[in-house]
């Protein structure tokens, strides 16, 4: 006996312990599967001469068959898999969607009047009928500026997303009968 050939078992065997240590997961049940110590004299099995036990031509991993899959070929279920991976995305974009808070905006405006002959009543009226998504009307009530001269005050809720600020006031200032002027007293973030 040579010393490589006496190395051999040696090295099959550090290959294998090897494979097992480091790739635990993928380690081949095929490279010796009845491999003893190479420091006891007794043969590895049946096939006293070879240490490599080899079933095909291609060495199979751990609970694996001779038919395993290719993981490189194409494969007919791949436009399925991407339906439902599709599909998955669609209902967490959904779900996402649902547990999405929606920015509100709570304002108070003041709406001022040409003089004290101007029907802030009518006013009102007017103003609650503009309608946008997004838009909530709130209270309402009439305050003294001086002079006999009153102003509107009234509370509003938007979402940010739906509605701005500039355009709602735009759209109060075109009723141009009634209104002089608007001015945002406060706004606050809900």
């Amino acid at each position: 006996m040579t010393v490589s050939s006496a190395l051999r078992p040696l090295s099959l065997l550090l290959l294998a312990s090897t494979l097992t240590l480091c790739l635990p997961s993928i380690a081949s049940t095929t490279i010796a599967p009845q491999l003893v110590s190479p420091l006891s004299h007794s043969a590895p099995g049946p096939r006293s001469s070879h240490w490599l036990h080899k079933q095909s031509s291609t060495l199979r991993l751990r609970g694996g068959a001779e038919e395993d899959e290719d993981l490189f070929a194409d494969d007919a279920n791949d436009d399925e898999a991407k339906d439902e991976m599709k599909a998955r995305a669609e209902a967490a974009k959904g779900a996402k969607a649902k547990d999405v808070k929606v920015a509100k905006t709570n304002m108070i405006l003041d709406v001022k009047g040409w003089d004290e002959t101007t029907d802030l009543k009518k006013l009102e009226e007017e103003i609650r009928k503009i309608e946008m998504d997004g838009l909530v009307w709130g209270a309402s009530g009439l305050e003294e500026v001086g002079y006999g001269i009153k102003k509107l005050r009234i509370t509003v809720v938007v979402e940010d997303d739906k509605v701005s600020v500039d355009e709602l006031e735009e759209k109060i200032t075109e009723l141009e009968d009634y209104v002089q002027s608007v001015d945002v007293v406060t706004m606050n973030k809900i």
